[in-house]
């Protein structure tokens, strides 16, 4: 059974207006944590947003001896690293749950202590996020790594040295990974077909920094020279581009106006565009910007997820939602996650019209074009939505479904909305001051749950 408290009643309907703040992006501030274990001296990490992720990284930190505690001022870390130690593989296999943060902690930790351990990995499941490119990049510094029943046991007996890494596809998570490990390695480190996102950009300060020598050409390669040794770091974390378009796409959806105090133009300049070619207007000051639906039809539109600076693959979801209530037909080809549209079938039990195809539509030919997968959807609109019983599938199909619930006429239950707590700070509160009609419900008591009685 659902536990309760998992559980919101979202009434829709009514367009949200007002004003939220965005801090620091969930795509960074825990890979701004871990690098600080690379450090000699303590971390200040400022901006950060209190997510999940970000109790599961302090908790990681704990475990292998580095201190985490709060700054002078709110949302702010304070990391120090000097007594780094072994964590009991039981531990952190416990406390990891869902995160796939572990597995970037294997470059510090190795450096650190010559050995690292990674539990089996969760995340959201949106398709294949496979672990073996950072395994592969690992054993090319030349980590060994001995795979066992309760996870991977890492090791570097003569040290970690650079080399050169040829990525397959731009990935975030093993970009990272190198970067993590090479600012320690011994030489240089040449990295080809790189993901350059503006998180991966932040996170290049933050090490820079630190002491590290590390450069970014414009074919997206990035070379690292090893030092010796780092120290620590004060950063204020980039704000989450991705929390923002979600905000901007619940505006669209609900007929609203929402003021997103955080937000940059810099770092969401190919959304904006699509933003203004679906109908939707936006007001940009120093402060963050304003996201509101101007009256009138929205426009059907083609779209297409890419790599950075294409359409992010995280904007996708709660747009398409907004597309729904677009006059006529809207393509949709996702290239990153083959299994991303499979959160639309809520959609159309909700009075969507959205049909999935195997086909790249509307764009160039992915490479999951021949693989069978459903990965090119049709937007059919402007529907009705109607309340339903919603059951969250991941953190950015969960949002989206938020959306679409405060879209709709009626009432939803949504069921699972503590994995949003992942990458939306206080969501809820929010919501509640954009004017959202939501409630948890009130769990029975006992005797009438005995009973059958009505409550």
């Amino acid at each position: 059974m659902t536990d309760i408290a998992d559980v919101l009643l979202v009434h829709g309907g009514t367009p949200l207006e007002g004003e939220i703040r965005v801090r620091g992006a969930k795509n960074l501030v825990p890979k701004a944590m871990v690098a600080a274990v690379l450090g000699s001296e303590p971390s200040r990490l400022r901006n950060v947003p209190d997510i999940r992720d970000v109790r599961v990284v302090s908790g990681l930190l704990q475990l292998h001896g580095v201190t985490v505690e709060s700054g002078d001022r709110p949302g702010e870390l304070v990391m120090d690293p000097r007594k780094v130690e072994s964590a009991n593989v039981a531990d952190i296999d416990a406390h990891a749950g869902a995160s796939r943060i572990p597995i970037l902690l294997c470059g510090p930790l190795l450096h650190r202590l010559g050995h690292a351990f990674i539990p089996g990995l969760g995340g959201c499941d949106i398709g294949g996020r496979p672990i073996d490119f950072h395994f592969d990049v690992l054993r090319s510094f030349g980590a060994t790594i001995d795979k066992r029943a309760d996870g991977q046991y890492l090791e570097a007996p003569k040290g970690l040295r650079g080399c050169k890494i040829r990525l397959p596809y731009p990935s975030v998570g093993s970009t990272e990974q190198v970067l993590l490990t090479a600012v320690l390695a011994e030489g240089v480190t040449e990295l080809t077909n790189a993901a350059v996102e503006p998180e991966i950009e932040d996170l290049i300060c933050v090490l820079q920094k630190m002491g590290a020598i590390i450069s970014m050409d414009t074919d997206r390669t990035i070379r690292i020279t090893g030092v010796d040794s780092l120290g620590g770091y004060t950063h204020h974390a980039v704000p989450d581009r991705l929390e923002a378009a979600s905000w901007a796409s619940a505006a669209l959806a609900t007929g609203g106006d929402i003021t997103v105090r955080g937000a940059q133009q810099r770092t969401m300049m190919t959304f904006l565009n699509t933003y203004r070619r679906v109908g939707g207007a936006f007001d940009i000051n120093d402060e963050g910007i304003r996201f509101y639906h101007p009256g009138g039809p929205l426009n059907a539109i083609a779209l297409e997820t890419d790599v950075h600076p294409g359409f992010q693959t995280d904007w996708q979801q709660p747009l398409v939602v907004a597309l729904t209530q677009a006059a006529g037909l809207s393509i949709v080809h996702e290239t990153v996650y083959e299994s991303r549209l499979g959160f639309t079938s809520a959609l159309n039990q909700m009075g969507a019209h959205i049909q999935l195809y195997r086909e790249c539509l509307g764009g160039s030919a992915c490479r999951f074009g021949q693989r069978n997968f459903l990965h090119s959807a049709v937007v059919s609109g402007p529907t009705k939505l109607q309340g339903a019983d919603l059951v969250i599938p991941d953190l950015r199909g969960g949002f989206s479904y938020l959306i679409a619930a405060l879209a709709a006429q009626g009432t939803s239950r949504v069921h699972g909305i503590s994995l949003i707590n992942r990458g939306y700070e206080n969501f809820l509160d929010k919501l509640r001051g954009l004017g959202a009609d939501i409630e948890l419900p009130v769990p029975r008591p006992a005797s009438q749950e005995r009973t059958g009685a009505v409550a």
